[in-house]
This record gives C-alpha cells, sequence and structure tokens, in this order.
C-alpha cells in the first residue's frame, strides 16, 4: 500500500470518494485541497470504452487547447536548408540536422517536443530508439512531420499537447495550471473532452466515456459525472 504524507491525507478530507462530481464542484474543491508550494499542473484522466489491442481502436491526437498549459514547451526541429532559419523565426529553441543526431546520441535530451521536415526522417530514423519511448520521435499522424515549420513551432509554443490511451483504455493529459484559476480550466477541459469524444471510433461499442477525474500534481482526484461532463462539452 503507497504511503500518503499528513498533507496529502489532510487535502483527501474535502473529497468524497462515493461521489461523481459535476465539473464546477470538482474544480472548486480540487483547487481548495492544494497544498503544494508551487504552481501545480491539473490533470484529467478519462477512461475510455476501446481496446487499444484493436489498431482501430487506438485514440491518439494532438489539439491546442484554448487557454494554453501554462508550461512553455523546449522545440526541437530536424530540418536543413531555409527550414532551419524558418524554425528559429518562429520559435524553435533548437533547429539543424546530423550535429542534433549526434549530440542526442551522445545523451542530450533537453527538449520537450521534436518536429521534422519529411526529408529529414530518414537521418532522424537512427535515433528513433532513443526518442521513441520518450514519446519525443515526429509523427506524421500527429502533425510533426511536415513542411509547415512556422506553423507547428506556434502550435506547440502555444501550449499544444499530444495525448494516447493506454493499455487500459485510459488517456492521461495536462489542462493547465492552478494558478489559471477554475474557469479557464473548465474551458480547457470541456474542449479536450469534446475532442476525444468526436474521436471515438466507429468500432467501440457501448459507453464510450466510462469515467474521468481531475486532480492537482500533488493532490487527490476528484471523479466527474461522465454523462455531465460531456453534456458540458457538447454544449461549450
Amino acid at each position: 500500500m503507497a504511503y500518503r504524507g499528513k498533507k496529502y491525507k489532510d487535502s483527501s478530507q474535502l473529497r468524497d470518494t462515493d461521489k461523481l462530481y459535476q465539473l464546477d464542484e470538482a474544480l472548486e474543491q480540487m483547487l481548495k485541497a492544494k497544498y503544494a508550494n508551487f504552481d501545480e499542473s491539473i490533470d484529467i484522466a478519462l477512461r475510455l470504452g476501446v481496446d487499444p489491442r484493436h489498431a482501430d481502436q487506438m485514440i491518439r491526437s494532438s489539439m491546442v487547447l484554448p487557454n494554453g498549459t501554462g508550461k512553455t514547451a523546449r522545440v526541437l526541429v530536424f530540418a536543413k536548408g531555409d527550414k532551419v532559419q524558418e524554425a528559429l523565426d518562429a520559435g524553435a529553441d533548437y533547429a539543424g540536422g546530423d550535429e542534433y543526431v549526434d549530440k542526442i546520441q551522445g545523451g542530450w535530451l533537453e527538449f520537450d517536443k521534436t518536429i521534422a521536415t519529411p526529408d529529414m526522417m530518414g537521418t532522424v530514423g537512427k535515433i528513433g530508439r532513443i526518442l521513441g519511448p520518450r514519446n519525443l520521435m515526429p509523427n506524421a499522424k500527429l502533425g510533426t512531420v511536415t513542411f509547415d515549420i512556422a506553423r507547428v513551432v506556434g502550435e506547440m509554443k502555444a501550449g499544444k499537447i499530444d495525448f494516447k490511451v493506454d493499455r487500459a483504455g485510459v488517456l492521461h493529459a495536462m489542462m493547465g495550471k492552478a494558478s489559471f484559476g477554475p474557469e479557464k480550466l473548465r474551458e480547457n477541459i470541456l474542449a479536450f473532452i469534446d475532442k476525444v469524444v468526436q474521436l471515438k471510433p466507429a468500432t467501440s461499442k457501448g459507453i464510450y466515456l466510462r469515467g474521468a477525474s481531475v486532480s492537482t500534481t500533488m493532490g487527490p482526484g476528484f471523479r466527474l459525472d461522465p454523462v455531465d461532463v460531456r453534456a458540458e462539452a457538447k454544449k461549450a
């Protein structure tokens, strides 16, 4: 059994574990339960009625949250020629080709997101075993293999998130920071849920959004009423 500290136990007193909260109440209680002395991230977990073992039920996508994430991503762009300067002008932290492949092979990983032009994927493939397990590999399905470098860099700097359902059928994503306050967090969460609902596979049977919860980085999770939050997302 996991050990829980006194502060966590105290904050958990604000949570009714048998209750399914409406979103506004969950956010209010969650922010009251915050006890860390830093600006905690706000996380959401959605339990979906999919079987990720089947390729046609794998939920994976990306989006820019209405209010961003509160975190500025360090972006590395694999490119050559004029695209290197385009990337840097758009706000990329690093841009280049073989020199960054060599650095990564040497253990350098001082970045959070990667983008690659299609003509660089052969080069990037050399470090696939390093980037892949860390979810840092450029991916055409997520829009990170593209010649439209300036647009994608701009989206990442604006708070674009990537998400992928895990083997248990659960999606985890960051929805912002505690300092955002309930209104901005609400907007981000409803936009995210609406996006996930739109991605429902045709082969998914029965209830799709089966459960949801929100929490701060250090605090307890508050379970949301999935029917209510889906209806709210549809209206937003």
